[in-house]
């Protein structure tokens, strides 16, 4: 009885390691997600990346300067129809060349771009994944801390990340789905990180006269302004904005409802049924994009995010008028 005391004892001890272990890499974990966070806002760069999701593949060059005066970013299309996007800080403008000797400049908000993927609050990514190691790597020539986010229920998926070891930037960076598949990839195929860049080199290269095309005017709401309410959202997920916005195409406003979990983003699109030609209800996926339809109290609703579609539909089918 003795023995089998003491072994009992052993198991629980080697188990009490263990869970310090795994306390101490996701910590650890954290402080290198941390350091990507700040070194892709910090930090100035140029390479090229490529964008992959499903069979589609973009290429694109991104220049990033943080000066005194803040943030400066150029992102431009390597293939497909010209596109260059500038952005000063929290002012961003898409220039794309139209049939004629213009260009358009579109106004844009700001968002989400590689390498600058995470949060700069890293809390919804601890609370909703675990962050470990796997094995160091390299990728685009640089020595590669590797960092694997899995997600804690079924409501959001793995990722994979890649970061420099000597510089903290965010290399490469992969999403999976449940059956380990990479349904989404970005991955710097060159990169120069550091060292002095010239503000030339982030001046748009499109030419032509520039004409302001109509821009998508958002108004922020209140809650109480909403009328509708999300009843039951996946563990994890709060919302982050609501908006009433026009939309190209929509002759009516459409109120537009985010929800994030630190690290995935699920949009809410609520419109009258009157304004659509014909209403639909469906699930269907785009590359990682999941996108679900239902008609509500003579609404549609649309869910649609990188996450696996029974995150979309039960937000959506929880969608309700108050």
């Amino acid at each position: 009885m003795r023995a089998v005391l003491l072994a009992v004892a052993a198991l629980v001890g080697l188990h009490g390691v263990s869970q310090a272990a795994d306390v101490v890499q996701q910590t650890d974990a954290l402080n290198w997600l941390n350091k990507a966070t700040v070194a892709a806002h910090q930090l100035n760069y140029t390479g090229t990346y490529i964008y992959q999701y499903g069979d589609h593949i973009e290429t694109s060059k991104i220049t990033h300067i943080k000066d005194e005066g803040g943030e400066h970013e150029k992102l431009e299309a390597l293939d497909g129809s010209s596109r260059e996007v500038i952005r000063n800080n929290e002012e961003v403008l898409c220039f794309k060349p139209d049939n004629s000797d213009s260009v358009l400049v579109e106004k844009k908000k700001i968002e989400k771009s590689f390498p600058a993927l995470l949060p700069r609050q890293l809390g919804g990514i601890a609370d909703n994944y675990r962050a470990r190691f796997a094995e160091s790597d390299r990728t685009a020539g640089h020595a590669c801390k590797v960092i694997v986010l899995e997600p804690r229920d079924q409501y959001r998926y793995p990722h994979k990340l890649w970061i420099d070891q000597a510089t903290g930037l965010l290399l490469k960076a992969s999403m999976f789905n449940e059956r380990n598949e990479v349904i989404g990839l970005f991955a710097f195929t060159q990169v120069e990180i550091g060292g002095r860049i010239d503000k030339e080199s982030i001046k748009p290269r499109i030419a032509g006269k520039k004409v302001l095309s109509e821009p998508v005017i958002a108004t922020e709401l209140q809650q109480s302004d909403l009328n509708w309410v999300v009843k039951q959202l996946p563990p994890g997920f709060a919302q982050v904005t609501v908006t009433r916005r026009m939309i190209p195409g929509k002759d009516l406003p459409v109120k537009h409802l985010v929800f994030s979990d630190g690290l995935a983003t699920v949009s809410v699109f609520i419109e009258s049924v009157a304004a659509m030609a014909k209403p639909m209800q469906s699930v269907v996926r785009q590359g990682a994009v999941h996108v679900y339809t239902r008609t509500v109290a003579d609404h549609q609703i649309t869910v649609l995010g990188e996450v696996p579609s029974v995150t979309v539909m039960q937000i959506a089918n929880s969608v309700s008028k108050n």
